[in-house]
């Protein structure tokens, strides 16, 4: 029993070990686009799989990239509140000693 596989179920499941694609007589020679042959479907396959081995690692990236942002931005909001604080400790000094003038000034 000598099966043939096709192009959706090839005989074998290694995109390596499958036989090449052969150019059928009813095509003319050189009417296939350059882009299609079987290495760039191999290497398409493994790119894909290479990718799906990726994407962990994409998602992990992406979500330490926006914990980053985060910190960040409560970093920030942090040193923007204790600036505003030292703001209104510096105004209040500085009422005081122009109260302190004033009270000099007048006796």
């Amino acid at each position: 029993m000598n099966i043939t596989g096709t192009i959706d179920r090839p005989l074998k499941r290694d995109p390596q070990k499958q036989a090449p694609m052969k150019p059928s007589v009813s095509e003319p020679v050189g009417s296939a686009h350059s882009d299609v042959t079987t290495s760039g479907a191999n290497d398409s396959r493994q790119n894909r799989t290479r990718e799906m081995q990726l994407i962990p690692e994409a998602l992990a990236r992406a979500h330490m990239h926006e914990r980053m942002q985060e910190a960040e931005r409560e970093r920030q909001a942090v040193r923007l509140v204790a600036a505003r604080r030292m703001q209104r400790r510096a105004e209040r000094a500085s009422r005081r000693a122009r109260r302190a003038l004033a009270m000099a000034v007048m006796q």
